[in-house]
């Protein structure tokens, strides 16, 4: 199987049911991806597939054939939202940190202006088991003045 990842050709030996976040990790050796709930429930393994977040850990990799796959790692270090993660200082114990930073990535490629309440909205099934929510809108919220 023959997947696209963060802008690089890879090839896995897998089955096309293993789970995206299972090839991304074991295979592939890009360990930004979380492992978390695997029920798609937390978004510590969130990634991106054509642009649209997507939970990794109950996505099939067979459905990410011939599609562009975005992992934390291919968020470049100098995107504003992995900038404004760092001055707001929104990591506390960092494990759910790359999947937040995926979702908002995705937010602000689509509304590079979102309010609050659209934040809120896009974020809300991605959890932090620190509470860190505060700084993450606030974090948003800067990287949304950055994209100005």
């Amino acid at each position: 199987m023959e997947l696209r990842v963060n802008g690089k050709v890879y090839k896995a030996n897998v089955s096309p049911e293993t789970p995206l976040l299972w090839v991304i990790r074991e295979h592939l050796r890009l360990t930004g991806t979380k492992f978390g709930c695997l029920k798609a429930i937390c978004g510590s393994c969130t990634v991106l597939v054509d642009g649209e977040p997507v939970r990794s850990c109950s996505f099939p990799v067979k459905n990410a054939e011939g599609k562009e796959i975005t992992t934390v790692e291919g968020i470049p270090r100098n995107h504003p939202v992995k900038i404004a993660w760092k001055e707001v200082g929104v990591p506390q114990c960092g494990y759910c940190q790359s999947g937040q930073i995926v979702q908002a990535y995705a937010l602000l490629s689509k509304n590079p202006r979102p309010t609050r309440e659209e934040i809120v909205s896009a974020m809300n099934g991605n959890l932090c088991r620190c509470g860190t929510y505060p700084r993450i809108i606030r974090a948003i919220m800067r990287a949304s003045e950055m994209l100005r």
